[in-house]
């Protein structure tokens, strides 16, 4: 398990995962904003793909609330989500067991839905596990704005380091003149 950070570091490619909680068919059409929380995601997943980042994804009892979004999967192959009942992905020890097997990944960045709910419980559970958690704002979203407001700043105020979807891309991707800033460019522009 890792070690609790001093300070949040710089996000850095060869030990950072992505974690994309809950974008479901019933629950994303419900958020505030979900045309931008799933374009961000996307654009994260993306990014993961490019890169080699590993990706966690969960949903909340798909039973009830259907598979994660198409075009999640989509940008995320052979991924296979990781169901789970608790709120907070970290009540699950399936997850638990998938961030343990990716030795040197301690920082996460953390998307998905809902701020105040399952990605606030899950950005706490990570915190208290040690991880350095970056969560991109603008790539989760609540039923309400005030709800996600209300995330964001519990989130940040327990140690999580708000950031935007373009602000943790560029930091992973770290220069202009490589393959990866090549390739990611356009979605940039999209």
């Amino acid at each position: 398990m890792p070690q609790k950070p001093s300070i949040i570091a710089r996000l850095e490619p060869e030990r950072a995962a992505l974690v994309v909680v809950d974008l479901q068919a019933r629950l994303v059409p419900a958020v505030v904003e979900h045309e931008r929380l799933v374009k961000n995601a996307v654009l994260l997943l993306r990014l993961a793909r490019v890169l080699q980042l590993p990706v966690v994804l969960t949903t909340q009892y798909s039973q009830g609330l259907g598979p994660a979004l198409p075009e999640v999967l989509a940008e995320a192959p052979g991924v296979v989500p990781l169901d789970k009942v608790s709120f907070g992905c970290f009540g699950d020890e399936a997850f638990r067991d998938r961030l343990r097997s990716l030795a040197g990944r301690h920082q996460l960045v953390v998307a998905g839905v809902e701020s105040h709910i399952c990605v606030a419980q899950t950005v706490l559970g990570a915190l208290e596990a040690g991880y350095q958690v970056h969560v991109a704002s603008d790539a989760i979203s609540s039923r309400t704005g005030d709800n996600h407001r209300v995330g964001l700043a519990r989130m940040e105020r327990a140690g999580a380091q708000l950031s935007s979807t373009e602000m943790a891309a560029y930091e992973l991707l770290e220069r202009s003149d490589g393959a990866a800033f090549r390739t990611m460019l356009p979605y940039f522009k999209a």
